[in-house]
């Protein structure tokens, strides 16, 4: 048996937060958001990690976090430039600065990662259980005539801020604990009433209940995801390149939502206990501190630097 990888987002610049979020320090003894998901993710028995980042922070990235996990994991880079993986006949849009999204993120590791994988955001807090259910799921993921994928899902009323907007995915699952659909709701607030999206930049509200299971971006996938991403690569493209050349992103959540509608794809919904943190804005930070700084003194974590 292949032993799962860990692929970690950290490309991009956090331009809400204003400023390198993945590698700004948020805990006791100075450790980021990544110490505590590779801290977890090793006690969870990955052994390998692929950190996707822009080539604009590779050194800063290695000092603060390559380094030190070198000691600890088989580490691999892979980097997201607006060109990487861009098929033939398609060019970067001259004023095009961002890549093309958490699909393509992804997409770039189809020459490193050849197991199956757990993809993580490089800047949110999933918790130590968290990852254990999505690498045991992963250690017999199999797949049949669908692809065999997972995720772990949190309540959206966990996983709002009280300072703007946020990026979720809204999952519907059945009964069974299999995901029925996906959507990529780019902008939901925190409402007095509950969460709430907005598709026309705040004329008109959705609101949808608190305790609606949310995507944050934490999946579990097999390597045939790479084949189906390419194959939609060029149609994203074709259609950005005339709708929005310059912010249109190539999204994991709304492609996983368009293979199981087409039944190339099964999605089981894995539960944790944990609460999901995040720093989405340079205000959230204080908030995250002070719950890693609980987490520690309940024995969660050691009281000294992880990774060392």
């Amino acid at each position: 048996m292949q032993k799962p990888t860990l692929v970690v987002m950290a490309a991009g610049m956090g331009s809400r937060y204003g400023g390198l979020k993945q590698i700004d320090p948020i805990g006791k003894h100075g450790e980021i958001i990544m110490d505590y998901s590779l801290f977890d993710a090793m006690q969870a028995g990955f052994e390998k990690v692929v950190f996707i980042i822009n080539r604009r922070i590779e050194e800063d990235f290695y000092e603060v976090i390559g380094r030190r996990a070198e000691k600890h994991l088989e580490v691999h880079y892979v980097f997201q430039q607006p060109d990487a993986m861009l098929p033939a006949g398609f060019a970067v849009p001259s004023e095009r600065v961002k890549p093309w999204g958490t699909a393509h993120a992804i997409l770039c590791c189809k020459d490193v990662v050849h197991e199956p994988f757990a993809a993580i955001n490089a800047d949110d807090y999933y918790g130590k259980r968290a990852f254990s259910v999505l690498y045991d799921y992963l250690k017999t993921a199999k797949d049949g005539k669908a692809a065999d994928f997972s995720m772990v899902g949190y309540l959206a009323k966990n996983t709002l801020t009280e300072h703007g907007s946020v990026a979720r995915g809204v999952c519907e699952v059945n009964p069974d604990g299999e995901l029925v659909d996906i959507v990529e709701r780019l902008k939901i607030f925190k409402m007095p009433d509950g969460p709430a999206y907005t598709e026309d930049d705040g004329k008109t509200f959705v609101h949808f209940s608190g305790d609606n299971l949310v995507s944050m971006n934490f999946f579990g996938f097999t390597p045939s995801l790479f084949a189906e991403l390419e194959a939609r690569f060029p149609a994203f493209l074709a259609e950005a390149m005339e709708k929005n050349p310059l912010k249109a992103e190539f999204l994991i959540p709304q492609e996983v939502g368009t293979l199981l509608r087409k039944g190339k794809a099964r999605v089981r919904v894995l539960s944790s206990p944990d609460r999901w943190y995040g720093v989405t804005y340079r205000e959230d930070k204080p908030e995250v501190q002070k719950a890693l700084e609980e987490l520690t003194r309940a024995g969660e974590y050691p009281d000294e630097k992880l990774l060392g």
